[in-house]
């Protein structure tokens, strides 16, 4: 295998690529009216948005999401909740620790993803 790429079906490429860019340290790759690609700094993730009415998504796709959800783990999940309730984004739970090591935060991105954003409890014995 040489790269696994989520993407994500949206009804609003302009609203997602303000979510993803505005939480998350992503480059913006490629930009176009119908996908947008998300590159991390170090170039090693990487993330898709494409317009869900796109001839290249099958009709059978071009629902809401369900039955997955994303997780992108992070330094400091605090800060994410921060600007995420600043931006007023949807927040399905507010962050918490978990019990197996992580605090985590869940959010809901514009297109109905559920967005698992997570940070390793610091001396966690997990």
């Amino acid at each position: 295998m040489n790269r696994l790429m989520t993407n994500i079906c949206s009804d609003d490429l302009n609203k997602s690529k303000a979510f993803y860019t505005s939480l998350f340290d992503f480059n913006i790759n490629f930009d176009s009216d119908w996908f947008i690609h998300f590159v991390s700094k170090d170039k090693n993730l990487e993330l898709g948005i494409i317009d869900r009415t796109h001839d290249l998504v099958p009709k059978d796709f071009q629902r809401s999401p369900q039955g997955f959800y994303i997780t992108i783990v992070v330094e400091n999940v605090d800060e994410i909740y921060t600007i995420a309730q600043r931006k007023k984004m949807d927040i399905v739970k507010e962050p918490t620790n978990t019990f197996y090591g992580q605090r985590r935060l869940l959010l809901k991105d514009p297109d109905g993803t559920l967005v698992d954003v997570s940070s390793p409890i610091p001396d966690s014995s997990i």
